[in-house]
């Protein structure tokens, strides 16, 4: 397999980047580099600022370079799509100036990535996890929500040669199995790829293993993480938003949690998967001084099964 492993501000804490506990970007980049890591996300939008020199300045201090940007935002609501498109417009020019990331072998698309997200509803948030309770879109919400997504990855693709890569997310109106089976039915892969994160489809009553293997066709870019299974029977059995489950612990350093590695290095070596992983780690960022010690386990341990 030709993979490339990377890092995300998310193992961090950086998720909401008003949050006023976020550690600094640059120690975020500096310490992804300590632990090993060649490549990194940007986070949300407004969390690295969009300073191309600072931004250059900063992954060649610590040899990085930029796997992905994120929208992590409403892709519902039809007043929201302007934001989004200035978001796309102003991530997308600064990746595309910022020194490539190396494509690997065999990889379908180079990087950088444009993540779409749909986040920000607070129903669906407090229902993470939990497909029986958790309320579905109307037929017009979910065709709106299409709309905005094709528009999207159109600007992104045609206007600055980004690929768009859409993120089943825990808390977001794509989440469960029957969403992303109508999600992979109403967006063709020629206008975005999947980007699949095992933990989400592990936390949501998703078996990763056999995600990957059905959605081969499809994937262009995976997200790892791993859960405690103690801490995830715990909350899931709480009326709590998804990100106050992480808060908890419900994420943790890859190869201490539930999800089989071992079976997932075989897989993709069977799908002849190529290209980038990254390591992601949700948390609270008043715990952000774990963050180093954490990221470096993570990318030991998959070194240590073949990764």
């Amino acid at each position: 397999m030709s993979i490339k492993i990377a890092s995300a501000p998310c193992c961090w804490g950086v998720d909401d980047p008003k949050n006023p506990y976020l550690p600094p970007w640059e120690q975020v980049f500096q310490e992804a580099s300590q632990a090993g890591y060649e490549g990194i996300e940007l986070g949300p939008y407004g969390y690295v600022p969009m300073d191309i020199e600072r931004v250059q300045a900063e992954l060649s201090k610590n040899d990085l370079t930029i796997i992905a940007g994120t929208i992590f935002d409403d892709l519902v609501t039809e007043s929201n799509l302007e934001n989004l498109l200035y978001q796309v417009d102003h991530i997308c020019s600064l990746i595309t100036k910022l020194p490539p990331t190396p494509q690997e072998k065999g990889q379908k698309f180079p990087t950088n990535y444009l993540v779409l997200i749909d986040w920000g509803h607070e129903e669906r948030d407090y229902a993470a996890g939990h497909p029986e309770k958790a309320k579905r879109l109307s037929a017009q919400e979910w065709d709106n929500m299409m709309v905005h997504i094709r528009t999207l990855a159109e600007r992104a693709w045609k206007k600055y040669g980004v690929r768009p890569v859409i993120h089943p997310h825990a808390g977001g109106h794509i989440e469960f199995e029957d969403e992303i089976q109508k999600l992979l039915q109403d967006i063709p892969y020629e206008t975005a790829g999947l980007c699949l994160d095992t933990g989400h489809l592990y936390y949501s009553k998703m078996d990763p293993v056999q995600w990957l293997r059905d959605c081969a066709e499809r994937l262009d870019y995976i997200h790892f993480k791993d859960i405690n299974l103690d801490v995830y029977q715990q909350v899931i059995g709480e009326h709590i938003r998804f990100f106050n489950a992480c808060g908890k612990g419900v994420m943790c350093p890859i190869g201490q949690g539930i999800i089989d590695y071992n079976s997932i290095r075989k897989l993709l070596k069977e799908i002849n998967y190529h290209g980038y992983i990254t390591i992601e780690q949700e948390r609270d960022p008043r715990n952000s001084d774990t963050s180093l010690r954490d990221v470096s386990r993570s990318i030991a341990y998959l070194k240590s099964v073949g990764f």
